[in-house]
């Protein structure tokens, strides 16, 4: 098991939050190949692989960003987090979810979270956790680059909402002598080219100009950070920790969640 500290808080502007400063809470991101939890109070991102065990042996329950396996889902997120709540409690969940995983990922989230009891359960697109773990200035247009192990996002976001979003079921994972590094770049480059192109205001060109935020663990990657830099002819500024920037974004949503006004 990995573990990574979590930085300090970060300001964020938020929608509407449940009533929960004194519940525990859990921040998740369940990747098709490892997944990352932050629990209140814990200084450090639980990080393993998303396997789960059933009787016949391990599976795999999220798969190209889509859950697979419902039930598997859940044993996981028992076997890893049941002991780690109060035996009382009822946590607030936030869950960083894929952009284009739709109504499906969401509802098959919520109904594995349920193995913890959740007093609420709250989702958010990935892209959004990245740029506020990012610390990054929502109030201007922003592309996001999530290259995960089985599935690359890019996302643009306006005002902090998602604006438009295209994916690719190809990963970090997939790289291999017949599939180079290329792959990955020129999917990229032809999602951003397709949302310049289909664009009618200048807000994609703007945030391009910007400069993408790079995150996952392909960011990890000098060598595809250089490639996608070349290929966008634009700034590609990889965040910190990248392979664990969703669920830092998440971490943050959630205090600020507990530190909101309207809680008692």
């Amino acid at each position: 098991m990995n573990a990574v500290p979590v930085p300090g808080p970060v300001t964020a502007r938020h929608r509407s939050w449940p009533r929960c400063s004194r519940c525990w809470g859990v921040a998740l991101d369940l990747g098709s190949a490892r997944t990352r939890a932050w629990t209140s109070g814990g200084r450090m991102i639980i990080d393993v692989p998303t396997v789960a065990f059933p009787a016949a042996g391990a599976t795999y329950p999220v798969r190209r960003g889509a859950i697979v396996d419902t039930p598997g889902t859940a044993r996981m997120l028992d076997r890893l987090l049941g002991h780690r709540l109060p035996r009382f409690g009822r946590p607030l969940v936030i869950v960083a979810t894929p952009v284009l995983g739709g109504m499906a990922y969401r509802t098959a989230a919520r109904a594995a979270v349920e193995v913890l009891r959740p007093r609420a359960v709250l989702t958010v697109p990935t892209a959004r956790a990245v740029a506020v773990a990012a610390d990054a200035d929502l109030s201007r247009p922003l592309l996001v680059v999530d290259i995960g192990a089985h599935l690359t996002e890019v996302t643009l976001l306006t005002d902090g909402a998602v604006t438009d979003a295209r994916h690719t079921a190809l990963g970090t994972s997939d790289l291999d002598r017949l599939t180079p590094p290329a792959r990955i770049t020129e999917a990229v480059a032809a999602m951003v080219t397709a949302m310049l192109e289909q664009d009618r205001t200048s807000r994609t060109g703007a945030a391009l100009r910007r400069g993408a935020l790079l995150a996952g663990g392909g960011a990890l990657r000098p060598d595809l950070t250089y490639r996608l830099t070349d290929r966008l002819h634009a700034p590609v500024l990889p965040v910190p920790a990248p392979h664990t920037a969703a669920v830092r974004g998440a971490a943050t949503l959630l205090r600020a969640a507990h530190a909101h006004p309207s809680s008692p």
